[in-house]
């Protein structure tokens, strides 16, 4: 449904200027090439900090399974 919405925008945007409508279609791909280190930087930081609360509640864990 997201995907729908983004080209009916997208036609629209290319009725009312299509030059700006192309320069997006060109920009877009551009800027998600930059933003995707941040992406894996954000999952790799999700994962240590998922780790390290994972290794300081094993103890509790243990105590409260016995």
């Amino acid at each position: 449904m997201k995907t729908i919405i983004v080209i009916l925008l997208w036609f629209i945007l290319f009725s009312i200027s299509w030059p700006i409508a192309i320069l997006l279609l060109l920009i877009l791909p551009l800027i998600w090439l930059v933003l995707l280190p941040f992406r894996i930087l954000g999952f790799t930081l999700e994962f240590i900090f998922r780790l390290i609360h994972s290794l300081f509640l094993f103890p509790f864990r243990v105590v409260k399974g016995l």
